[in-house]
């Protein structure tokens, strides 16, 4: 999990990670300026990918997806309390996610790693999970403070120490990973750059 640490924050830039990140900013990028009926779709579409990690995970499908089972990470149960939440709360309807939208588009993904490349899959579980924990808790404080009225619901929540939980996840992610080949570690780190596209098509809902 070093490793994979590693080599995900050396694609993040500098002003995301001060003392390891690598990749160049993007110049000439509009102000960003989040809205309520654009975190809804953000809601919504990451409910999907959630519910997806979730169902393969409890499939069993490959042996070692079971232990990753009731971490306490788990989204989808704060993601529909907070849904309902803003649809009472603030007037809004939540739309019914399109089969080519960015929620079904990563599960289809996610979906075909499952059973192609479960090394792969478990880097799109790694950094979507724990980035949550991270910088998704620092833009969903921005979120909070420049369109919710400073509320912020149970999506950035979690029973117990957060930390406590990675560390026992982070653990079973090292154990899994030492019965893996050279080859099938690197099919997991070279995975690293697509979960950041498909993390990043569901952010950007937050500003429309």
């Amino acid at each position: 999990m070093d490793e994979l640490r590693s080599y995900a924050m050396k694609l993040h830039t500098k002003e995301q990670a001060p003392r390891e990140g690598q990749a160049s900013a993007p110049k000439n990028q509009p102000e960003w300026k989040p809205t309520k009926s654009g975190y809804l779709k953000f809601l919504v579409e990451s409910r999907v990918v959630y519910e997806t990690f979730e169902v393969i995970l409890k499939s069993g499908s490959v042996g070692f997806f079971k232990d990753f089972v009731g971490t306490g990470l788990e989204r989808t149960a704060a993601l529909n309390k907070d849904i309902a939440y803003m649809e009472e709360n603030f007037g809004l309807n939540a739309h019914v996610p399109s089969e080519d939208g960015p929620g079904h588009q990563y599960a289809a993904l996610l979906k075909d790693l499952a059973v192609k490349s479960p090394p792969a899959f478990m880097c799109h579980y790694y950094n979507f999970y724990f980035a949550h924990t991270a910088g998704g808790r620092m833009i969903g404080a921005q979120v909070s403070k420049g369109a919710l009225d400073m509320w912020m619901g149970d999506f950035y929540k979690w029973e117990g120490d957060v930390k406590g939980l990675l560390n026992a996840v982070r653990g079973k992610l090292n154990v899994v990973a030492e019965g893996w080949s050279r080859e099938e570690k690197d099919a997991c780190l070279e995975e690293t750059m697509r979960t950041f596209s498909s993390s990043g098509s569901l952010l950007r809902l937050i500003a429309e």
